[in-house]
């Protein structure tokens, strides 16, 4: 007999030999039905391969990312069958899951392939899974595997086996399609209800422009046609919160060849927008016992060699700025914590005086491939909301759980609600990867594991996942569409003090090292915005917004009134404009909800009689009318209760 730990720490004992699917079918019939994959002692295994010792097993479902990823490796072996039927004598790279499906790789010789020809495939594919076809795993030798591909003529895959090891080659089959695959895999294709190929195009053997260029057709699959329905609906829905279509049409940024790629400008409105997001975190910081600093734009490459960035971010960073000096040279800054670190260091330091906390939004630069950038979101110039607290080992904790509110506090301003931290601890098993003594990882770890506890956060745990230098714990939010952006992380490192050789005198009256906590809660505020534009779809939070409001006047004679009206909200720092031009209301109404502002104040002679405003609210049309006074304080309260002030 074998002992099986599940997740919730129960033991069963089984017989050696059993199973994932048959520990699942003792558990129940409908659990059974539902298991695509198991993680065995971490590592995720098909459902029927035997477990010949003592185990802990998860069994995961379509609800788990690795069960989701197993459904679509195994979518991906069905389509590469499908297309060898189709497509007699192709050739196959690789055909991994992906963060939204699967992808194969593949060359078609003389044979062309189109988006005209994604039908035919998905039928043969249905068609296909519909037989039962069974996943089976079997372990070759080299010499096996380098015979079957050579008789087939497959040298993708006899580039692939060239690099692994005899002994640790594994087959699998369905129907009548063989592929060198380490698996893990369905049990068989029944389970692939729904097929839909997204894309195709080109894509480098191994990624080397000097190899072949193979076709990559990307696809996804679902249990449920329903839920493919829903997931194509996202999907349109994603393309109209796309926020480098809602970036342009509400003006906030654009870009510029001249100005360079990757290097966004921001337009007076995500300028105003921008600000706000600053003088928000900038309050919250001045709370939180935060000091401002300001660093330059660039730094001796000495900085950056001291640090390790030079090292790691060299070869992505910009070339170095060279001076008249023989032999001087400058880098544009990837990182401000090494400029934060020579802060600390400009004088003593005593306990007595720790944490020291230092803010700055720190604009750093990086060279992103040209192919890599895409909008907001993969920029090379780009500003973070960055700051490094300088603390005593015993005030880690303390210092970790504070920072954990303010990201909590970020999150419930903006409408993040459904996040995850994931809690990345350094992989025991491989100590020599990163820096530090076991005393001071062990006492770093459990400082975020308890603070993670005590705030009651969801949390995930990621062995192997740290820094180098410490553990951290990153946040991992859903926006409005079900997606996961990795939003604020909160790091512990033991290295920086370290190369910087910084200090503090103890109470002792020796000299200790402190130790340094990052933190970003907007982490790239150029990545921040994409992100908050595709959650909210434009609709920003009432104190975000940069027109908070439009005065819509009737007819001409109403432009005094309503200037009025500009003028008193504008003393409030409410922020908006007034619509002047020479049309109808319906049509300055339309545009106003088209430019996505949070509420439209009509004047005309019975609002100019009374004094009043006649107040329309996007999206969801009038909500009577209020004196200006009544409209200020009903604003203010709506901000309060968001920014719970």
């Amino acid at each position: 007999m074998i002992n099986i730990t599940l997740p919730d720490g129960s033991m069963r004992q089984y017989n050696q030999g059993v199973t994932s699917h048959e520990i699942a079918l003792s558990i129940s019939e409908g659990l059974a039905r539902n298991v695509l994959a198991a993680k065995v002692n971490g590592l995720i295994w098909d459902i029927t391969r035997p477990i010949n010792e003592d185990a802990t097993v998860q069994l995961l479902t379509w609800n788990d990312d690795e069960g989701k990823n197993t459904f679509w490796h195994s979518s991906a072996h069905l389509m590469a069958e499908a297309l060898e039927e189709l497509y007699p004598g192709i050739k196959f790279g690789i055909g991994p899951p992906v963060e939204n499906g699967f992808y194969y790789d593949v060359d078609l010789g003389e044979q062309s392939f189109s988006q005209d020809d994604f039908a035919k495939v998905e039928q043969k594919m249905l068609e296909l899974a519909r037989n039962k076809n069974d996943f089976e795993r079997r372990e070759v030798s080299k010499a096996e595997a380098v015979d079957y591909f050579t008789k087939k003529g497959d040298e993708y895959k006899l580039d692939l086996i060239k690099d692994l090891e005899d002994g640790s080659i594994t087959f699998y089959t369905q129907g009548n399609f063989v592929d060198l695959c380490r698996g893990p895999h369905l049990p068989n294709t029944s389970p692939i209800k729904a097929v839909k190929l997204m894309n195709v195009a080109g894509a480098y053997w191994r990624g080397d422009e000097n190899s072949k260029q193979l076709t990559r057709i990307y696809g996804v699959t679902f249990p449920k046609q329903k839920e493919l329905t829903e997931y194509l609906e996202r999907l349109e829905e994603a393309k109209k919160r796309d926020h480098r279509k809602l970036g342009k049409e509400l003006e906030l940024f654009a870009f510029s060849e001249k100005v360079g790629m990757g290097l966004p400008l921001w337009l007076p409105k995500g300028t105003l927008l921008r600000e706000r997001l600053e003088m928000f975190m900038r309050k919250a910081q001045v709370r939180a016992g935060y000091q401002p600093v300001v660093t330059p734009h660039i730094g001796s490459k000495e900085l950056y060699v001291t640090s390790g960035h030079y090292e790691k971010y060299g070869a992505d960073s910009f070339q170095p700025i060279k001076t008249p000096s023989e032999g001087e040279e400058f880098f544009l800054k990837p990182m401000n914590c090494p400029h934060h670190c020579e802060i600390y260091k400009t004088r003593p330091r005593s306990y007595k005086e720790l944490p020291v906390r230092l803010a700055e939004f720190g604009t750093v630069y990086r060279y992103e491939q040209s192919g890599e950038l895409h909008g907001l979101t993969r920029v090379r110039g780009f500003t973070q909301d960055d700051a490094h607290i300088f603390c005593r080992p015993d005030q880690v904790k303390e210092e970790f759980t504070k920072v954990i509110d303010l990201v909590l506090y970020v999150f419930k301003a903006l409408g993040f609600e459904d996040y995850t931290a994931q809690i990345s601890l350094r992989d025991p098993n491989n100590k020599a990867k990163y820096i530090g003594s076991d005393e001071a990882w062990e006492k770093a770890e459990n400082a975020i594991i308890e603070a993670a506890t005590e705030k009651g956060l969801r949390t995930v745990t990621e062995l192997g996942e740290a820094a180098f230098y410490g553990p951290k714990l990153d946040f991992m939010v859903k926006d409005a569409l079900g997606r996961k952006w990795q939003l604020g992380t909160i790091q512990v490192d033991y290295n920086l003090p370290e190369r910087f050789q910084l200090e503090y005198i103890g109470a002792d009256n020796a000299k200790h090292r402190p130790v340094m906590i990052h933190r970003a809660p907007f982490g790239s505020l150029e990545r921040f915005v994409a992100v908050l534009i595709e959650h909210c779809g434009g609709n920003f939070p009432l104190w975000l917004s940069p027109e908070q409001f439009a005065i819509l006047p009737i007819s001409e004679k109403y432009h005094d009134f309503a200037q009025e009206i500009f003028d008193k909200l504008q003393q409030e720092d409410i922020r908006g404009f007034v619509d002047n031009r020479d049309e109808k209301i319906g049509r300055k109404i339309r545009d106003a909800e088209v430019r996505k502002v949070p509420y439209m104040l009509i004047v005309g002679e019975k609002e100019q009689e009374s004094g009043a405003v006649s107040v329309r609210k996007h999206g969801e049309g009038d909500i009577g009318t209020l004196t200006v006074d009544e409209y200020i304080e009903m604003f203010r309260s709506k901000i309060a209760e968001m920014l719970n002030n």
